[in-house]
């Protein structure tokens, strides 16, 4: 699996770039939202989903983790495609996204394009669960953001036996508190609570 490319962008548009990684061209699909968060940068690392269908391979990428993650529970919904889930992505930030099914707003949901009220009330009924055990605003919390610290600072937890769940947990808590700390103060800290 490809999960991230980095690279310089040599075509760009809302919907979709083109990255040059040692001379190879990846077309990539991508939201708005990841769009935006690009800006004119030249040099970029966009996280990446591959789909494989029967007739194609497609590269969808991402700014920052937490689109990524939202991005693979909107795909987990009975009749939410990639590309569905894309035009999601482009319509609300993840934020406004994971509030509206927590919530239980499928009204907000289908006023996004190709949306319906049954495809709303799935997604509300499939995902409300899932993101209410992420915890925290689930996709929108700043521990799911790429942040190398706190990504290491997970590993190590995990790797001295503490689940994902509870390590995310202590870490969302300690970053609250403390957003600017390295890695081995976000592992003491954390481990104290833990």
């Amino acid at each position: 699996m490809i999960t991230h490319i980095q690279g310089k962008i040599t075509y760009r548009s809302p919907a979709y770039v083109v990255i040059d990684c040692n001379g190879i061209g990846y077309g990539i699909q991508i939201s708005f939202n990841t769009y935006g968060l690009l800006g004119e940068a030249e040099q970029v690392k966009l996280l990446t989903y591959l789909s494989i269908k029967e007739d194609s391979h497609t590269l969808f990428g991402f700014a920052e983790e937490n689109e990524r993650q939202l991005f693979l529970q909107l795909i987990s919904v009975s009749g939410v495609g990639a590309n569905t889930a894309r035009v999601i992505l482009s319509s609300l930030k993840v934020q406004e996204i994971t509030q509206a099914i927590l919530a239980g707003n499928w009204a907000l949901l289908k006023t996004i394009k190709g949306i319906g009220p049954k495809t709303a009330q799935r997604l509300v009924i499939d995902l409300q669960d899932k993101l209410k055990k992420i915890g925290d605003g689930g996709m929108g919390s700043g521990l799911q953001a790429a942040n190398k610290e706190v990504e290491e600072a997970l590993a190590a937890l995990q790797m001295l036996g503490f689940s994902k769940v509870e390590s995310e947990k202590g870490l969302n808590k300690i970053r609250q508190q403390n957003p600017n700390l390295s890695v081995e103060q976000l592992v003491k800290l954390t481990l104290k609570i833990l």
